[in-house]
């Protein structure tokens, strides 16, 4: 997501330039966690001295599904004006439905989604 997010998937491709597409996640309640990530605990901090909070990713998925994969895609992408610029472009919804309907979204096919880590070799 962070690729198409960011434009490297186009043939006019700039590091510097704002090039990607808008990106809509649906089923977000679906993610699948591999190793020990969902027994982890991710922190937030909060805008008070000595206000750590920390939570399992198990927690927050059970909770909060989109803000989970809101974070992966955030990591992957530059920590500057760009990549907030980038991050505005995807949306995040935890069913299989979205408002976004009217602008044809295509379905993009990613290889390894929904096979659980058992059947990886």
């Amino acid at each position: 997501m962070a690729r198409i997010l960011r434009g490297k998937h186009q043939p006019f491709f700039a590091p510097h330039i704002d090039t990607g597409d808008h990106v809509v996640v649906v089923n977000a309640d679906k993610v699948i966690l591999t190793s020990n990530k969902a027994a982890t605990s991710s922190p937030t901090a909060t805008a008070v001295p000595g206000g750590i909070k920390k939570r399992s990713y198990a927690e927050l998925l059970a909770e909060r599904p989109a803000e989970l994969v809101q974070r992966a895609v955030r990591g992957m992408l530059p920590k500057n004006t760009l990549g907030r610029q980038q991050l505005a472009k995807l949306k995040v919804y935890a069913g299989p439905d979205h408002p976004h309907a009217a602008q044809a979204p295509q379905p993009m096919d990613i290889p390894s989604a929904g096979v659980p880590p058992e059947s990886w070799s």
